[in-house]
């Protein structure tokens, strides 16, 4: 019976599997149907989806599961402010982000966590539903490469420009805190 029990789930797998990458698609082909429709209910690259998630605007986050971002949170001693940074690994390089751009006070860091371990231990304080997107299917591919890996739907327009964004100040015009994710 034992045995039996095993080999059926063994040979289910790949059918679970099947499944899964079904559920996938349906979820990113339902996300860029929304985005070619113009909806206004969608964001996407770190920063909009961080910044709707802090407003607990967002009902649903699609996330790569390898997502290599790390968020950082760091405290400027002189100042006694704490920001949030969201870092590629290229990014994580670049003095600037760990400096007062105005003082040239070096900045502590308080924290430093993978983006994709901070969400899924901390997305329920936000009310917030998780769905992780591989690139194993064509439309989680194009996903991770074409949106950063990382966006969501909306429970209600916002304005995502109004937002105050602390990455604004860091690195001058050129600065694109999306930019070399994944």
């Amino acid at each position: 019976m034992e045995n039996g029990l095993g080999q059926a789930i063994t040979m289910s797998a790949d059918a679970l599997a099947n499944v899964r990458f079904v559920e996938e698609k349906n979820l990113v082909s339902n996300f860029f149907e929304q985005i070619s429709l113009d909806t206004g209910m969608i964001v996407f690259g770190v920063n909009d989806t961080m910044k709707a998630l802090e407003m607990s605007a967002l009902d649903k986050i699609l996330l790569y599961d390898e997502i290599e971002v790390t968020r950082f949170e760091v405290k400027n001693p002189v100042k006694d402010e704490i920001k949030v940074w969201y870092l590629s690994p290229k990014q994580e390089e670049d003095p600037k982000f760990f400096k007062d751009q105005e003082t040239g006070v070096d900045l502590e860091i308080v924290s430093r966590e993978s983006l994709g371990d901070w969400l899924c231990i901390n997305y329920q304080h936000f009310g917030v539903k998780i769905e992780l997107i591989t690139d194993k299917t064509t439309e989680g591919f194009q996903f991770c490469k074409g949106f950063g890996g990382i966006g969501g739907t909306l429970r209600y327009k916002i304005d995502i420009d109004d937002i105050v964004d602390n990455n604004a100040n860091i690195g001058g015009d050129d600065f694109d805190p999306d930019e070399d994710f994944i």
